[in-house]
């Protein structure tokens, strides 16, 4: 019991600690915010892709989850705006986390498998946007991966709202002209209203 226990505690601190301060954490500074031996946390965890992968296991999952969402959205335009702003709102929140799924970090080896099948997600969410006309002709996924990484690079020392200014007019950039329907225009007018004052 004891042991189970002391793995639980050991993936909570981990979680909170990578969230705040990225993958690179020593596992002994994680063991001293544990209260328990480094020998401890080795015993449940031999190698530092073993903690991050069961401390990052239930964030990923929800990562799946909210680009199924997205996916599943009828439509196109809310579906591809959704993923970039779920993708802005995990980035405030855990560093960590963006780290194992978008970064170039080793231990994020373990999620390699996530990592593709996000990034062939979000191809079908600009095939769809791109055929629907939701977004500029010439929009390709390359380009939202930019957009992404413009969003992974914001330095968190700035407020929520300026990473929202950010995501609403890297969207602007995105979406198609006002001329391709009454409907994406009044979707891209309402965003250019909340995003530029």
């Amino acid at each position: 019991m004891d042991a189970e226990l002391n793995r639980r505690r050991i993936i909570a601190i981990a979680r909170a600690a990578f969230a705040d301060e990225g993958l690179d954490l020593p596992m002994r500074e994680i063991a001293r915010r544990a209260g328990l031996g480094i020998a401890t946390v080795h015993r449940h965890f031999p190698a530092r892709t073993d903690l991050v992968t069961a401390a990052l296991a239930e964030l990923v999952a929800e990562c799946r989850g909210d680009m199924q969402a997205s996916l599943d959205e009828p439509d196109p335009w809310r579906a591809l705006s959704g993923a970039v702003h779920s993708f802005a709102e995990h980035r405030l929140q855990d560093r960590g986390l963006n780290e194992a799924l978008f970064g170039s970090h080793p231990a994020a080896a373990a999620f390699a498998v996530d990592r593709r099948e996000q990034a062939r997600a979000m191809e079908q969410l600009v095939d769809r946007a791109r055929e629907a006309g939701a977004v500029r002709p010439d929009v390709t996924v390359e380009d939202v991966r930019v957009c992404l990484g413009a969003i992974a690079s914001f330095r968190l020392a700035h407020s929520a709202t300026d990473l929202q200014r950010l995501v609403e007019l890297l969207l602007i950039g995105l979406a198609a002209d006002d001329s391709t329907s009454p409907e994406i225009s009044a979707r891209l007018h309402r965003t250019r209203r909340q995003a530029i004052p």
